[in-house]
């Protein structure tokens, strides 16, 4: 059975969301409570850390926002992360310490664990980037399939039905997705996984390998 749980692609001591990930098996169960978790962990923020910018809107005092980033609420900066010129955050994320928020970047409805870097011209919506993931320039979530219809996770001994129309990518720990690469509904990426550029990847990808392409997916060596 692939790895696909909660456990197998996250650490959950390297988000301020951990919370979140209470009672659920999969982590993509989680995008439709991201809105209402963010209010309600962000009343809760502490005042000497964080400051309250506009309507449910919680940035941290030592995180960086260019002015021309634009952030619309719910969302959290948390500690020392950078958002950066043109950055444009709809509204549903939580971007987590030490995180880069890069140019014309946007994020929707998105977890970046802590230490997640996002750094040029990348859309992520409705995923779960996990500690020390890295999104080369140019690489996507695509979060609605074409026809519309609901995302189903697939991998070569099972099949999923997430119930969700919106769904983009679970990418778990240290995985690094190369440049100009697309990340189709449902993508979910094992740990330590790294995505050549230019990639079109759909599915389970499991950890500790390298997606060259649809036909060559191998498992990484010890160095």
């Amino acid at each position: 059975m692939a790895n696909m749980k909660i456990d197998d692609l996250y650490t959950l001591d390297e988000t301020i969301a951990k919370a979140i990930f209470d009672g659920v098996t999969y982590p993509w169960e989680v995008l439709p409570k991201i809105k209402d978790f963010i209010i309600k962990l962000g009343e809760s923020l502490p005042a000497d850390k964080y400051e309250k910018r506009g309507e449910n809107i919680w940035i941290a005092k030592s995180a960086t926002v260019f002015d021309s980033a634009y952030i619309n609420g719910p969302c959290i900066i948390d500690e020392e992360a950078e958002v950066r010129q043109c950055a444009f955050i709809r509204g549903n994320a939580i971007v987590g310490k030490n995180c880069v928020v890069g140019n014309s970047t946007e994020l929707k409805n998105v977890i970046l664990f802590n230490n997640v870097q996002v750094p040029h011209y990348n859309y992520v919506g409705d995923s779960v980037l996990g500690y020390k993931s890295h999104m080369g320039a140019g690489s996507i979530t695509s979060n609605v399939k074409s026809d519309k219809t609901l995302v189903v996770v697939k991998a070569s001994d099972e099949q999923i039905e997430t119930g969700l129309k919106k769904f983009g990518a679970m990418l778990g720990d240290f995985v690094e997705v190369g440049c100009n690469s697309v990340l189709n509904p449902g993508t979910v990426i094992g740990k330590h996984t790294n995505i050549y550029p230019t990639s079109c990847v759909r599915g389970f990808i499991p950890a500790n390998h390298i997606f060259k392409n649809e036909e060559k997916i191998v498992e990484k060596t010890e160095q």
